[in-house]
């Protein structure tokens, strides 16, 4: 099989089941078809090397889009702007100042974790996400999960009272 026969076999008959798998990670269908156009630019460069690779060409696809939605996950850039979403705040009339000091409480705290456990509370508290949708995002065990979320507010709770260690 030639270079340009693999490209075209991967993009025909893989394409669509990379996007759908990152898809199902992310929950956003454009990001997603970003990740796999990285995952093919990156079987491109490796070519030669999945030409005579033993094992499947689709396992390897898997696993390189698997890690760039890990990698893109764990990348800093928390606040997010969706185009065409507003966000209007459900309780009206609370002054804003409460809501700057709790921002300035936590981030210092959050800090003092380890990303792994980082990465776990802002994907179950600040995104919202089940267990499960964390694991399948952080590409981790349910178990590892709840044992870092565990870990991790214990460790906040001993930061904010030490006298509760």
């Amino acid at each position: 099989m030639s270079r340009t026969d693999l490209l075209g076999t991967i993009m025909r008959e893989h394409r669509d089941g990379l996007v759908s798998y990152a898809e199902k990670m992310l929950g956003d269908r454009g990001l997603a078809e970003d990740i796999v156009q990285e995952a093919i630019i990156r079987a491109w460069r490796n070519i030669d090397r999945l030409l005579g690779m033993e094992g499947s060409v689709r396992g390897w696809l898997f696993t390189v889009t698997r890690h760039l939605v890990i990698d893109w996950v764990r990348k800093p850039h928390a606040r997010r702007e969706v185009v065409g979403v507003t966000y209007s705040d459900p309780v009206v009339g609370i002054d804003s100042t409460e809501a700057v000091h709790d921002a300035l409480v936590a981030r210092p705290l959050l800090r003092q974790l380890s990303p792994e456990h980082r990465a776990v509370l802002v994907h179950i508290y600040l995104c919202d996400r089940s267990i499960q949708e964390t694991a399948g995002i952080l590409g981790v065990p349910a178990g590892t999960v709840k044992s870092r979320q565990h870990n991790a507010l214990r460790k906040l709770r001993n930061a904010v009272r030490p006298e509760a260690a």
